[in-house]
């Protein structure tokens, strides 16, 4: 970064119209003494086409489009190649108190920004990752790719999620989690007033069945509208590999006031571990018709309490 802009007074690049080739960049703020560095973006900056490279990591960003040409890198995977794992279209690092809005992250290699397009063909596309976060923030995005919308990793706490629009995609995902023995939980997560439109799940959380140490506790999903989505509501554990603990605990979860199409007759599946079964799990206020027909519900090892409207009908045992 030049050194112009590494003051104590406050900073911005700007990035006129057009379109702009670049190849590996990195915006490194850590010498600097200014605390507001924007990056101001009116154009398209494209990421080079060879899928082997990196492409930018930036403080904070201001508008534009960031186009990271994915295509070559969809290719070799639908042909089942041996493929680079592809690189993340933007990235924050070591990062307090950014600001992010006005972006379009489109045909990336992988994703991650407020306006995320993909197209059909793109594997492996997540939305929007978050892991070892605190205090994020992700409100009125439009999401759509051939993952999830937004995926929440190990080491998340006190995430909030407003006013999405996913579709296409797999939802909104709590994991996986249980990749490590070793691994930290997710807590304190609100997802509410979201949209789902034609995606394979809607709110998930999803596990390996391995021993972990990994746990989800106090998360709140509300006002959701699910349209013609084939799994609304999913808790996927599984069970433990050869009668091993499988330590991490789903517990203290709420669903409220969720409603809508589901594209199967099940639309609650709560699968949870036979050795920590899910715990505090709280239905409210539930609506989801299939076809205009009653849906049905699906638990496993899932305990907790139910109240008002139920549709599908109860099938938690009590705490």
């Amino acid at each position: 970064m030049s050194s112009s802009l590494c003051f104590y007074y406050p900073a911005t690049i700007n990035v006129p119209s057009g379109k702009y080739l670049i190849h590996n960049a990195y915006f490194n703020g850590q010498t600097c003494k200014s605390k507001a560095i924007t990056i101001h973006i009116d154009g398209t900056l494209l990421a080079p086409s060879d899928y082997n490279k990196k492409s930018m990591a930036f403080p904070s960003i201001c508008g534009g489009t960031f186009d990271g040409q994915g295509v070559a890198l969809w290719a070799c995977k639908n042909a089942n190649k041996n493929c680079p794992e592809g690189t993340t279209a933007l990235t924050f690092y070591n990062s307090n108190n950014i600001t992010m809005s006005g972006v379009t992250v489109q045909n990336s290699q992988k994703l991650q920004g407020m306006k995320v397009l993909a197209q059909g063909n793109s594997p492996n596309t997540d939305g929007i990752h978050v892991k070892l976060s605190s205090g994020v923030s992700i409100m009125k995005s439009q999401i759509g790719t051939r993952d999830d919308c937004i995926s929440i990793g190990p080491g998340t706490s006190n995430l909030w999620i407003e006013g999405i629009a996913c579709g296409p995609g797999h939802g909104i995902s709590i994991g996986s989690l249980g990749w490590k023995q070793q691994e930290l939980g997710v807590q304190n997560v609100t997802v509410k007033t979201v949209t789902f439109s034609g995606t394979t799940n809607g709110v998930r959380v999803k596990t390996w069945a391995r021993p972990s140490s990994g746990f989800v506790r106090n998360s709140l999903f509300q006002h959701i509208v699910m349209v013609n989505v084939k799994n609304p509501i999913l808790i996927d554990q599984n069970y433990c590999p050869n009668h091993e603990s499988c330590p991490h605990q789903i517990s203290d979860v709420t669903y409220q006031d969720i409603r809508g199409t589901s594209a199967t007759k099940i639309a609650v599946k709560l699968d949870c571990s036979i050795t920590n079964p899910c715990r505090g799990i709280i239905l409210e206020d539930l609506n989801l018709s299939y076809q205009n027909q009653q849906t049905k519900a699906s638990c496993v090892n899932a305990r907790g309490r139910v109240s008002g409207l139920q549709k599908p009908n109860n099938c938690l045992f009590k705490n």
